[in-house]
């Protein structure tokens, strides 16, 4: 991992009632980085990406973006400093068109960049343009999926979160949305991806963590991870020794 790190997060913790979720997670995303997590349904991991993004509060330990600790940042003030995400379900806005989903996604840009900015996600989705005046909640299962990235990009973030980005998609645009992964890193964005495909994660992350019971159990490079007894077990359909 980098030295320079664009995220770091700290003994974090994040309660609801008496229960705690996140329990000590300590993380850290470098600069051009792509690291994921993974783990099974319920371990905490849509919570970690909310707790980053501001919509819940942490109950201890720090978020730090860049030199900023953001960890009681509302979430307009977190997307201005350069961190977006592409939520679980994708979360669109179904009545209105794709053209208003993407223009929202605009946070903080002049007219002239948010024409520069539509008209590049446009051109990464092309399947967008042709949809542009169409109501989005019209659109397939993929095409919500690439709205709901090309939303966040439009703010022309630094850190991408991407929760689930392949859940409920078919095989095609399951390849698709990770050769964008590694495509977007090449264009300046770090990349923080929650993901319970295992396999393609680890193909397109540097490092990766493996979260349990609202902690993490198991860090280390991709490559290695992917090689791992533990993790071939548990997510990859292979046989611990």
């Amino acid at each position: 991992m980098s030295a320079t790190n664009l995220l770091q997060i700290a003994d974090l913790q994040v309660r609801m009632g008496e229960q705690t979720i996140l329990n000590g997670i300590s993380l850290h995303v470098p600069v051009g980085g792509i690291v994921t997590v993974l783990g099974s349904n319920g371990v905490g991991k849509t919570t970690l990406m909310r707790a980053i993004s501001g919509v819940y509060r942490a109950t201890a330990g720090s978020i730090r973006f860049e030199d900023s600790e953001i960890s009681q940042w509302p979430s307009h003030r977190i997307v201005a400093a350069g961190l977006a995400q592409a939520p679980e379900g994708r979360q669109i806005f179904s009545s209105m068109s794709v053209a208003e989903n993407l223009r929202i996604g605009a946070v903080g840009l002049s007219p002239e960049a948010l024409a520069e900015e539509l008209e590049k996600q446009l051109d990464r989705f092309p399947i967008l343009r042709e949809r542009y005046q169409q109501s989005a909640g019209t659109l397939s299962g993929g095409e919500q999926q690439m709205l709901c990235i090309a939303r966040a990009l439009m703010s022309r973030p630094k850190l991408l979160l991407m929760d689930e980005p392949s859940l409920g998609l078919a095989p095609k645009v399951v390849r698709m949305i990770f050769d964008l992964i590694s495509h977007i890193r090449i264009e300046g964005h770090s990349v923080l991806l929650v993901e319970q495909n295992a396999r393609a994660a680890l193909r397109v992350a540097d490092y990766a963590y493996v979260m349990d019971g609202g902690r993490i159990v198991i860090e280390g490079v991709s490559a290695e991870l992917a090689n791992d007894a533990r993790v071939r077990a548990a997510y990859l359909g292979g046989h611990a020794a």
